[in-house]
């Protein structure tokens, strides 16, 4: 019983990298929306560098997510 207690708050502490993820994302996009809000004619080149950053701030979510499975599955 003692081992299922530590796992289950072990997977919840990495879990905690998603709260920042969450906020990092949010920040992306809002800069992003900021940007082109500001110079419509830069989209092309802001979208994609947006588009970037989501995807590498997404990978910080899916590696805490996977400790987290592997904490608690294993």
């Amino acid at each position: 019983m003692e081992v299922a207690a530590a796992k289950a708050l072990g997977a919840g502490i990495a879990v905690i990298a998603l709260a920042g993820v969450g906020i990092g994302i949010g920040n992306i996009f809002s800069a992003l929306v900021n940007s082109v809000a500001r110079n419509p004619s830069a989209r092309d080149q802001v979208f994609g560098l947006g588009i970037l950053g989501f995807a590498l701030t997404e990978a910080v979510a899916l590696f805490a997510l996977l400790i987290a499975f592997l904490i608690l599955f294993t």
